[in-house]
């Protein structure tokens, strides 16, 4: 911590870990009373350095969560009909319990059809247009994971979200927007901005949660942030949405870039597995619920 930081560091790589361990434990047992392990399909099109290593990453947190991984790797010039059909494939297979795309899939592709093809009881990812609604209306389903870390994050550090105002910056289906619902679930008050908002800087002056969710390095001035103010940057890009450092100083909560959301995410991928592998085989659910 620098002289200057004041905000306390939520720390998603320790947190994330206890959440897997959790996952570890209901996933042996799990097996003991099915004779099943859960398993989770990653689907990879094409040979995306980024995305080749985030899949490893993804089958090394899955072996540490007892969690079987199966890796489906197709052409870089496969077509939307033939993912779709993989997709399809995989969600009739009654040994895979949750199916990943790892997206971006390459820009021929129709990403929300193939999004589509995947059974709502294997979304364990969240990017279904059932898994959404589902958020939206605050009904059981799974959560998209980045927003669902989100939440467990602001969990973790006791932070009651009812009554206050949360600006989520971003409004992608599977980040942004989720987000807001769940933060709006939590009786927040919500608003949502992007990258053409005219003058940004006022709605975050005004956030007692900021939640920055675009791709875009320092969209959001460290000197906007409220004082006392909780800060979430799940940025998608190489470094940080939020000015870090100045952000830090007036803070009373930040995430770190690494170590803050991105870890979380891939534990609630993991814990959504499990939950969905104790719904598939009619295993009691009394402590599968993530």
């Amino acid at each position: 911590m620098s002289p200057t930081q004041t905000a306390h560091l939520m720390d998603g790589t320790g947190t994330a870990r206890r959440l897997v361990e959790e996952s570890a434990g209901r996933a042996a047992e799990l097996v003991r009373r099915t004779g099943s392990a859960p398993c989770l399909a990653t689907v990879l099109v094409g040979e995306d350095p980024a995305s080749v290593t985030y899949v490893r990453m993804k089958q090394a947190r899955c072996a540490k969560a007892g969690i079987e991984s199966r890796r489906v790797q197709l052409p870089a010039g496969t077509t939307t009909a033939e993912l779709v059909a993989a997709l399809r494939e995989l969600s009739q297979d009654a040994s895979v319990h949750g199916i990943l795309l790892q997206h971006p899939v390459g820009p021929h592709i129709d990403e929300r059809a193939a999004f589509e093809a995947i059974a709502p009881e294997k979304d364990v990812d969240g990017v279904t247009m059932t898994s959404f609604g589902a958020m939206a209306f605050g009904l059981p389903g799974f959560v998209s994971c980045t927003p669902g870390g989100i939440m467990r994050l602001l969990d973790e550090y006791d932070v009651d979200v009812a009554g206050r105002h949360a600006v989520v910056v971003g409004r992608s289906a599977i980040l942004g927007k989720p987000a807001g619902m769940l933060l709006l679930a939590r009786d927040a008050t919500v608003t949502y901005c992007h990258s053409r908002t005219a003058d940004l800087s006022a709605y975050v002056r005004e956030a007692d949660i900021v939640v920055a969710a675009v791709g875009r390095p320092r969209l959001i001035r460290g000197e906007d942030i409220k004082p006392g103010a909780v800060v979430i940057d799940a940025g998608y890009n190489a470094g940080n949405v939020v000015d870090f450092d100045t952000a830090a100083e007036r803070a009373r909560l930040i995430t770190p870039v690494p170590g803050g959301v991105g870890p979380m995410t891939i534990a609630v991928l993991l814990a959504q597995t499990v939950t969905a592998a104790y719904h598939q085989l009619g295993a009691d659910l009394d402590r599968a619920l993530v």
